[in-house]
């Protein structure tokens, strides 16, 4: 059975957003593009919410990827700043939702292990290992962008027959398995 399909991943972030996007073909991965969206002189939350809304909607209509693999918030001390964060990763989904792409979360832990073998590696052992999967050269100036592209990569290499990882098709079966995080 043969498989031709573009992952978009994402780290989702409030100042610094991170995607990595790839093709895989059966079982051999290519980098299309990573990079950031920096938002750090955006003063005001809900513009900063708008222009990640914007970009992943600009990622998906320029790359045409088949699913979006995002990091799941982590738990932290600083509860203003998970709640920003989880706005981030739900506008980023909603951005995917709204272009009909499933979506894939997958924690932390996970995207390090899968990528590492070992769920708490660093950023930098993260993005070392990325270079030599995907054959790139050069680590990029925000290691955010190579968190992004661990969400891509983590999905493909989880999508083995007989894994499950959370998936949506649309808003009702996101709202639905996730009441507490729509409004009524």
């Amino acid at each position: 059975m043969s498989t031709d399909k573009i992952v978009l991943g994402i780290d989702p972030g409030t100042n610094i957003m991170g995607y990595g996007i790839i093709h895989v073909k059966d079982t051999k991965m290519e980098l299309v593009v990573m990079g950031v969206l920096r938002l750090e002189k955006v003063g005001d939350h809900a513009l900063k919410l708008q222009k990640i809304f914007e970009r992943v909607v600009s990622l998906i209509e320029q790359y045409h990827p088949d699913e979006l693999s995002i990091e799941a918030p982590f738990f932290g001390k600083n509860v203003q700043s998970m709640l920003k964060l989880g706005r981030a990763q739900g506008v980023a989904i909603a951005g995917a939702l709204s272009k009909n792409l499933p979506i894939h979360e997958y924690s932390p832990k996970k995207i390090k292990q899968s990528i590492t073998g070992s769920g708490n590696a660093s950023k930098e052992q993260v993005a070392a290992m990325l270079k030599t999967l995907l054959n790139f050269k050069e680590t990029p100036e925000f290691l955010d962008a190579t968190d992004g592209l661990a969400a891509a990569v983590c999905h493909h290499f989880q999508r083995k027959p007989g894994t499950t990882t959370k998936s949506y098709t649309g808003w009702k079966a996101f709202i639905a398995e996730n009441p507490k995080r729509a409004e009524k």
